[in-house]
């Protein structure tokens, strides 16, 4: 396992409305993206995972098949295609950018997973999908049904040609006039939020992290409900140790999508890294709570906090749950002395 920058996943649930729901905690998740990576001389990323269902609290209506489509930050599909349970998925030749899969059934969607690749050199990047299948007798009423629904901007007809023109160039990695078309629009219309998020995207890319962390924050300011501007701030302040600044964007973030374990984890280190341990547990046990494998490491900084706050006895406890949930870390001898040397008996 290695550890790639510049990875992270947005997820959000919807209820189905034959009965059913899909609650989507894709595996190895943070800004710190857990990945397994392979690199490549030719072509483009390859993004591929297990998709897996678990069915066993589900009685009534089972899913047969699924299917995964991948958007850019747009709309734009690149690409679909037809699973089922406990098969694999794999999308092909992807540039940098900013992607989401999209889980639908029977034409519903029921999970949108965003998905920001920034790799220096060509690979193959594992995102696993894990889904959970229930009952839900409430969604049985049309009334109590609703359907997830993406920030999509109106643009002008002359607007939409270009963003989609801007988002090839994107995939072109033809960056320079990506930026000059994103330009033109916002100098057309500068309330276009998803430009702005895309120009910061741009910017990212070319490792401009002034000018991505302004666009980023244009973004937001030109719409404060768009969820994305403000996990993309708060990353791009991560990566400038910029951490007590990148509390406000996280924290919005939170607030906006509170089931959002990406969001908790990341406003969880946010505030260890500013030396706010009470307030940092919250979001990281809110975390676990919300994406109990795909957040396994947060028991790691937890650990870390109890053993430097002379809790060793807590510390190990979080090693001990830690390694149930990865019981092929490589430092796992290590955990295992801790925990014997400190575990209450």
């Amino acid at each position: 396992m290695t550890c790639k920058v510049g990875h992270a996943v947005g997820v959000r649930m919807s209820p189905m409305t034959r009965g059913g729901w899909i609650l989507v905690t894709p595996v190895l998740l943070t800004l710190f993206f857990l990945t397994s990576s392979v690199a490549q001389t030719g072509g483009g990323h390859l993004l591929y995972g297990d998709f897996k269902v678990d069915e066993s609290k589900a009685t009534g209506h089972k899913p047969l098949s699924f299917d995964l489509i991948l958007y850019t930050s747009g709309g734009r599909i690149l690409s679909r295609q037809t699973v089922v349970n406990n098969s694999h998925y794999r999308f092909m030749d992807l540039s940098n950018g900013d992607y989401e899969i999209v889980v639908e059934v029977e034409s519903n969607e029921v999970a949108r997973i965003h998905v920001l690749l920034n790799e220096l050199f060509k690979t193959d990047i594992r995102q696993d999908i894990e889904l959970e299948w229930r009952d839900n007798p409430a969604a049985k009423s049309a009334n109590s049904a609703t359907t997830a629904t993406s920030d999509f901007y109106e643009r002008t007809s002359a607007n939409k040609k270009r963003f989609a023109k801007a988002e090839s160039l994107m995939d072109e990695k033809n960056y320079p006039q990506a930026i000059a078309l994103l330009r033109q629009i916002l100098s057309e219309d500068g309330k276009d939020y998803q430009a702005w998020s895309e120009l910061g995207t741009v910017y990212l890319m070319q490792k401009d992290l002034a000018e991505a962390e302004s666009a980023y924050l244009r973004a937001s300011e030109v719409n404060p409900t768009f969820f994305l501007s403000f996990f993309n701030l708060g990353k791009l302040l991560m990566l400038e140790k910029k951490f007590e600044s990148a509390v406000g964007p996280f924290s919005q973030a939170v607030k906006l999508k509170p089931e959002s374990a990406d969001a908790n984890y990341q406003l969880g280190e946010a505030y260890l890294q500013i030396k706010k341990g009470s307030k940092a547990v919250v979001y990281l046990y809110e975390a676990l709570r919300l994406d109990p494998i795909g957040k396994a490491e947060a028991h790691l900084r937890l650990a870390a906090l109890y053993h430097g706050a002379g809790m060793k006895d807590k510390a190990a406890l979080e090693y001990e749950q830690f390694l149930t949930k990865k019981p092929d870390y490589p430092d796992r001898k290590k955990l295992e002395q801790y925990i014997a040397e400190n575990k209450k008996k």
